[in-house]
């Protein structure tokens, strides 16, 4: 029984998924004439086999433990309830309101500040 390098196998299972991808396109492209509907299932066909085959090298099971172990962490987040969202936003919507006032309050006292120095009322 023979050993086959991981690496080697990796290279090989990636040109096969990109001449798989060139293939697809360009045949999407020359059968332009055909049903769309044809089209589509032989790209879905396609597409399926090179997800299969990517999945198969090292970086693509690296890939997909990592999206199993994202989704572990997405399932432990505490999401808030509607009620504490609504608490939230209109929180932020009042400081926002409030820090509008203020800023506008002190660009406008600024303003008159710097008229009455430069003595420039009339402009």
């Amino acid at each position: 029984m023979s050993v086959v390098n991981p690496k080697l196998m990796d290279k090989v299972l990636w040109s096969l998924v990109f001449t798989l991808i060139a293939g697809a396109v360009g045949s999407n492209y020359y059968f332009a004439s055909y049903s769309l509907l044809l089209r589509v299932t032989g790209l879905l066909i396609c597409s399926g086999i090179v997800v299969v085959l990517a999945l198969k090298t090292t970086f693509g099971q690296k890939t997909w433990s990592q999206w199993l172990e994202s989704v572990q962490e997405v399932r432990k987040i505490h999401w808030p309830t509607r009620q504490e969202t609504l608490q939230t936003t209109f929180a932020v919507l009042a400081m926002v309101g409030v820090m509008g006032v203020l800023l506008w309050t002190a660009d406008f006292i600024l303003l008159r500040a710097v008229k009455w120095l430069t003595g420039h009322w009339g402009v």
